[in-house]
This record gives structure tokens, C-alpha cells and sequence, in this order.
């Protein structure tokens, strides 16, 4: 009943004297860019109620189970919020309200970072304004919010926001490129400027002892592919590096084509994941009697490959081997590894029924869309069986 008496109280938080009814507050005037303190948490006094022995802010617990947030998994989070003796939640939701995010969206996002209802909506209004830079509509930025309220609420640092867009633009990366970090990626954008700088220099620094003509293009080849490089470690890059130097014995100029490449996407790896995917492929290679030759190769075409685990990768290649396709055929043709196991024998059913000779055709036919797909067994339907 609580959850509902939020949702009610939140879809009137923009009508006149709504707070008071709601939440039995005192009404205030409110003004377009600052909500009064009054709209704020206070401990109430003691005569007239005790606070628990956690100490946290009663008034303020109410007021969130009254906005149908999840107390329990705020606790969890962030229990020091519970504690505060002003916060803002009502402020916070009025917002979120006004930029068109559900009810159930704001109680969620409050769940689940509860710091959220400490930000000034001056703050959040400025905010909001310089992620307008890379968004084009409002309901863009609600989307990403509820995916991820870290990165929206995770930091005060407005001039740290807006000094990380001036410096990814001047690395060349465009808006669009800025929209697909801000997306994918937004802890990007809350990362110190002092810490996306030294990523950076680092692969700056890589390119050059790679032999590369252009370090200061780099950042953005990796970046572009790999939107998760700015919110991991140098080390383990580096030490990705290293793993994918001793494992594949690749000179200096394949290491930087790949990186340049979509080798780049491997690079934020976890490295010890990364090492037991390649000797799992190494496995299992083998047992079928490739050389190291070939595992080089399929690695180098399809690098995402070391992103598969060793079960999901072992289910995939005994189900092609078994449906006619040759371990040479996979080499050649590594990127039908990036289907699921569903996919692929569904696939390879489809293709048996209409008579499909993989030996004579070759296996490009598993590598397309389901469109495709489905259009090149409809003109096979036709053809009769000999």
C-alpha cells in the first residue's frame, strides 16, 4: 500500500499544495530552479518522536516509503543516506517528474542510489543542461538514468563533468561518439579528468612502443571500439598486452593492427578471464588438430572470441562439427562463433532439411542476418534435392 500512495503522491507533485496532502508538509511556494528547505527532511523534534537506535532520520524513512521506494535496498546501498538529517527527496522527484520520468522509474532510481536525494536541483538542472550537450531529447538522458542513476547522481563535480566533454571531443571523438560512452559506459563522465588524461597518455605511450606513426590518434581508434577503456585500469591493459604478446607470439606491427583493430575490445578484459578463454580455445584446438598457426589466425580475424567461455565455447564448436563443418572451415570463417549455440543448430537443421553441402558451399551462409538467412532457405526450398 505504501508503493501505491507513492506512485499517487508523485503523479500530483507539480499541482499546488500537493506536498502537504501527500506528505503532511508544510506548502511552500516553489520556484523554477530551487525547492524551498522546507520541502526537505529535517528531524522532527524529540518530544514528539524517538529516533531507532540506528539513528537514521525517521521523517525521512516515511517520506520514502511513501514515494514507494524500496527502504530495505536503500539501507543496503547507502545507509549513511538514511542518517542525514536534511536531504531532498521531494525535490529530486519533483524533477525527475517534470523531465517526464514514471513514478515507478523515480522510486526505483532512488532505491537503488539513494545519494540521488542529496543533489540540489540547482545542481541537477546544470547537470542536466550539459548532458543536453550529447542528447538530443530529455527522455534520452530518463533512459540512461534508470539503466544506470550512478551516473547521473554519483558526483557533484559539474566542472568535472563539463571539462571531460571538452577533452574526449578534443581527442576527435564526435557527438555521436560521445552519446554511445554516455550510454554505454557513463562512468566515464563521473572518472576525474586527471584519470581519462592518464588512459590516454597510456595508449598514447603504447602506440609509440608499438611503432605506431600516429600516437596521438590511437585513444580515439581504441575508444571508438572499446567503450569501456576509460573506466578500467591501465595494469590491466597492460597487462592484457602482454598476455596476448607471449600467448599468440605476435610481432610489434600485429599487436597495433590489432589494437587499431577489432582487437581493441578484448583489451578491457578481466586478464585472468582473459588467459583461461585462450587456453580453453588452445584446448580445444588442438584436440582437433590445429596448429598454433591456426589458432593465431582465428584469433586475429575474430578476437571476440576470447570473450567466450570455455563451456559456451566448447558446446558451439562440437555443435558445428557435428552438424558438417570442419574445424579449417571455422579458421576461415571464425565470426559465426559470435551466434549463440540456439542459433547456429537451428540453423544447421534448416540447412540439412533443403540439402545444404557445407564442404561445397562453405558455412558464409551462417554468418548473416535472420532476414538473409531466411530468404537464401526459401530460394534452397525451391531447388529440389538431387
Amino acid at each position: 500500500m505504501a508503493a501505491v500512495a507513492g506512485v499517487r503522491a508523485l503523479q500530483r507533485l507539480h499541482q499546488p499544495g500537493t506536498f502537504q496532502r501527500c506528505f503532511g508538509l508544510i506548502p511552500v511556494q516553489l520556484t523554477p530552479t530551487c525547492l524551498p528547505r522546507r520541502l526537505c527532511t529535517a528531524p522532527t523534534g524529540s518530544k514528539e518522536r524517538k529516533q531507532p537506535d540506528t539513528s537514521e532520520n525517521v521523517s525521512l524513512v516515511e517520506n520514502l516509503n511513501l514515494m514507494g521506494v524500496d527502504v530495505k535496498m536503500a539501507r543496503l546501498r547507502q545507509p549513511g543516506v538514511l542518517r542525514k538529517a536534511f536531504t531532498n527527496e521531494q525535490a529530486v522527484a519533483l524533477f525527475l517528474d517534470k523531465k517526464g520520468a514514471p513514478t515507478n522509474m523515480i522510486a526505483s532510481i532512488i532505491s537503488r542510489y539513494p545519494r540521488a536525494i542529496t543533489r540540489s536541483v540547482q545542481h541537477l538542472e546544470q547537470r542536466w543542461e550539459l548532458w543536453r550537450k550529447i542528447f538530443n531529447t530529455d527522455e534520452e538522458i530518463v533512459n540512461v538514468l534508470y539503466r544506470s542513476p550512478e551516473s547521473f547522481f554519483r558526483t557533484s563535480n559539474n566542472a568535472n563533468l563539463d571539462d571531460n566533454i571538452t577533452f574526449l571531443t578534443s581527442l576527435g571523438l564526435n557527438t555521436k561518439d560521445l552519446h554511445r560512452l554516455l550510454t554505454t559506459a557513463p562512468r566515464t563522465f563521473s572518472n576525474s579528468l586527471v584519470l581519462n588524461k592518464r588512459m590516454v597518455a597510456f595508449l598514447e605511450e603504447i602506440c609509440a612502443e608499438l611503432g605506431g606513426k600516429n600516437p596521438e590518434q590511437f585513444p580515439k581508434a581504441v575508444i571508438s571500439r572499446n567503450l569501456y577503456i576509460l573506466i578500467r585500469s591501465t595494469k590491466r591493459v597492460r597487462t592484457n598486452i602482454d598476455i596476448l604478446r607471449a600467448s599468440l607470439t605476435l610481432s610489434n606491427s600485429e599487436l597495433l593492427d590489432l589494437f587499431q583493430g577489432p582487437g581493441a575490445e578484448i583489451l578491457d578484459l578481466s586478464s585472468e578471464c582473459l588467459k583461461n578463454n585462450f587456453l580453453s580455445l588452445e584446448q580445444k584446438m588442438v584436440a582437433h588438430g590445429c596448429q598454433k598457426a591456426d589458432i593465431k589466425k582465428l584469433i586475429l580475424r575474430f578476437p571476440m572470441v576470447l570473450y567466450i567461455g570455455k563451456d559456451r565455447l566448447s558446446t558451439k564448436l562440437d555443435c558445428m562439427l557435428k552438424g558438417g563443418i570442419t574445424m579449417e572451415q571455422i579458421v576461415r570463417k571464425p565470426k559465426v562463433l559470435e551466434y549463440s549455440t540456439q542459433n547456429i543448430s537451428g540453423r544447421l537443421k534448416e540447412l540439412k532439411r533443403v540439402g545444404y553441402d557445407f564442404q561445397e558451399k562453405g558455412i558464409n551462409v551462417l554468418d548473416s542476418s535472420q532476414k538473409r538467412f531466411d530468404a537464401k532457405i526459401e530460394r534452397l526450398d525451391e531447388i529440389p534435392i538431387s
